[in-house]
């Protein structure tokens, strides 16, 4: 889409009612009712002015990374002694994050951190976080916008993706034709761009079909806050790590080495200082 309509603010925009309060610039983030409560919902949205010509589009890239991490430290502190933390659900349609000289000599690399840092401590602080993916999640900016939740959901609609590198990249990396590349995804889930195949790796609450992710109706927009509204609840009953990703049967199935790599790791960081490391290698 061009200008300044994406499928990032059209969300935004419908979930918050254009709510007071709203944050301008490439990210807008505002407090709104989600459930009998607010919760403050955040999205980066293109900047057609923004001084870093790389960053005009959605993506993160300086600014960027530093709003987003405001918006988020902004409802950290506002919540530090309530008891009841209120959600913050990251609307997530980024394209990457922003490529530049100017940008990696300025310290992109910091922005996004300083954005990867508030979302956690925000989770770790108790306030249930949730990713709504309704666009592409490619990248560096997927890892400072939307990753660090406690419970992701994502439209199965076309436009929808998380992946590491756009489907070009990736085939002249893999030195693939596009249609190679897409043939191998079918085999091989990580490789996928689709999203019903990103949910067979355990890492999605839930995965919504039949939604008009462009122009959404008011049917869509009511289920897609019911599935919010849901998975914030769900996200409060649990713990505050995201252990919750290796606990379903996708990711019991699908991402049992992983698992296994995990145990092994923990069992040799908790063994015991002292004890002679030829012990464990004797006994095996």
């Amino acid at each position: 889409m061009n200008g300044l309509h994406s499928r990032g603010k059209t969300w935004f925009d419908a979930l918050t009612s254009r709510a007071g309060g709203e944050q301008g610039g490439p990210v807008r983030a505002a407090d709104a009712p989600l459930g009998g409560e607010r919760a403050r919902f955040i999205a980066v949205v293109p900047d057609p002015l923004n001084r870093f010509v790389r960053a005009r589009d959605n993506v993160v890239g300086l600014e960027q990374g530093w709003h987003l991490a405001r918006a988020v430290r902004e409802a950290l502190e506002a919540d530090r002694d309530a008891t009841h933390k209120r959600p913050l659900i990251a609307i997530v349609d980024v394209k990457s994050q922003a490529y530049g000289r100017r940008e990696e000599l300025l310290g992109i690399h910091l922005a996004c951190a300083g954005a990867v840092d508030a979302y956690a401590s925000a989770r770790l602080a108790g306030h249930p976080v949730i990713a709504l993916i309704v666009g592409p999640a490619m990248s560096g900016a997927y890892l400072a916008h939307g990753y660090q939740a406690n419970r992701i959901i994502a439209l199965d609609a076309p436009g929808t993706t998380v992946h590491a590198m756009g489907k070009e990249a990736a085939a002249r990396v893999t030195r693939r034709s596009v249609e190679g590349l897409e043939a191998l995804g079918d085999t091989v889930l990580p490789m996928s761009y689709k999203m019903s195949a990103y949910a067979k790796l355990g890492l999605l609450h839930e995965l919504i079909d039949g939604v008009d992710a462009d122009a959404p109706a008011a049917a869509d927009i009511e289920r897609v806050r019911a599935s919010l509204i849901a998975a914030v609840a769900d996200a409060r009953s649990g713990p505050r790590d995201l252990s919750n990703r290796l606990a379903s049967a996708d990711a019991k199935r699908t991402r049992a080495a992983s698992i296994e790599a995990r145990r092994r790791l923990a069992e040799q960081w908790d063994q015991d200082p002292d004890q002679d490391p030829g012990q464990d290698r004797d006994a095996t």
